[in-house]
């Protein structure tokens, strides 16, 4: 398999050399072909400015390691794009650290396309979620491909809100493009590959490993020309790919929640840092100066906060117990049940343990 850029198995071997990292690869490229350093002796390496343990380690290339990864790779049907190459991402090259090597499978043609990545807690709320599938929807919607990281929770609302309306989204994983992680989301997985990409800079077959987690995070803010946080707590993951965000000076989103709701304290955080906060994906296209397609009915997410229902006015975005509705209604039971069922049927309202949540996308 032979690369726009040289051979597979020589990108791979540059990979698999301890000490050997990106920076020095690039310096080495604009005085010297990359592949002619395989046939060069220690002396030389050294000379052309590699250290002794780097000159060694690649001298001591492990060819069999090398063409087993090249085996899998092509059974895999995995696509490797290494930084050279002309369909590396423009946006991701510009970044600290950027991957020597991206493995992809699906639509490589999306890493080029306008990202907007939406990230957040594994353990959001219901209306968090309904947020985060909302969110992605619109903006599949307005042109935008929706990037996020295959977790359970936002990740997974936001990959499937893209989805669900023929959207195009990406996933950049922290294992190999052909391993399932989390397993729950192996059907969410395909179905990304069929409609989407999935990208790695892990070697196929690693599997899940907490370092590589924070890593994957710089790329799914390296890829996007915005990150937008929807619910997560103030010590997250999600705060990392916001802190990779800040530092490559791309746009920060985040959506406002209850100050009873600890998901919503990262987001308060952010806004109060700067942010733009926003409560639809108008204001996260107007920051980026995206119009939407001509004929495209918006539908705000607070429409039904403006709602003539007195009902599904009085219910908050927080539990709101059926004693707390009568009150603020001032109707009769039997009215305000038939009401609610009204709104629950309608997908406005949701009925949880101790009363109901206004979901976002209701109205």
């Amino acid at each position: 398999m032979e690369q726009s850029c040289g051979k597979l198995s020589h990108w791979l071997a540059f990979y698999l050399c301890k000490g050997l990292g990106i920076k020095t690869l690039l310096a080495l490229s604009k005085q010297h072909s990359l592949e002619s350093l395989f046939s060069l002796s220690h002396s030389q390496l050294v000379m052309l400015g590699l250290t002794a343990s780097q000159a060694s380690n690649l001298l001591n290339t492990n060819w069999q390691q090398v063409a087993h990864y090249e085996q899998l790779i092509s059974q895999q049907h995995i696509i490797v794009i290494s930084i050279f190459d002309t369909t590396y991402p423009e946006h991701l090259k510009q970044i600290a650290s950027a991957p020597l090597l991206l493995f992809c499978k699906g639509d490589i043609s999306l890493l080029s396309s306008p990202q907007i990545a939406i990230v957040g807690s594994r353990n959001a709320t219901t209306t968090g979620l309904e947020i985060a599938a909302e969110f992605a929807h619109q903006l599949t919607l307005a042109g935008i491909t929706v990037t996020s990281g295959m977790a359970r929770g936002i990740d997974g609302a936001a990959h499937k809100g893209a989805l669900a309306g023929n959207g195009k989204t990406i996933a950049v994983l922290g294992t190999g493009v052909d391993v399932y992680y989390p397993k729950r989301h192996k059907l969410l997985t395909e179905q990304v590959l069929t409609q989407g990409l999935l990208v790695s800079e892990f070697l196929p077959g690693t599997a899940a490993n907490a370092h590589n987690f924070p890593r994957r995070n710089r790329i799914i803010s390296g890829l996007s020309l915005g990150v937008l946080i929807v619910e997560a707590e103030i010590k997250s993951g999600s705060l990392i790919t916001v802190r990779y965000a800040l530092e490559q000076n791309k746009e920060v989103f985040a959506v406002p929640g209850s100050i009873k709701n600890p998901l919503a304290q990262a987001s308060h955080f952010l806004i109060k840092q700067g942010a733009k906060l926003v409560e639809n994906v108008a204001d996260i296209l107007d920051e980026m100066n995206f119009s939407y397609p001509s004929g495209l009915k918006y539908k705000e997410l607070t429409d039904a906060v403006t709602s003539d229902c007195e009902v599904l006015n009085s219910i908050g975005f927080e539990v709101t117990s059926v004693d707390d509705i009568m009150r603020r209604v001032q109707w009769p039971i039997d009215k305000v049940q038939a009401r609610l069922l009204d709104l629950e049927l309608d997908d406005q309202i949701e009925r949880v343990l101790d009363g109901y949540i206004k979901l976002s996308a209701g109205g």
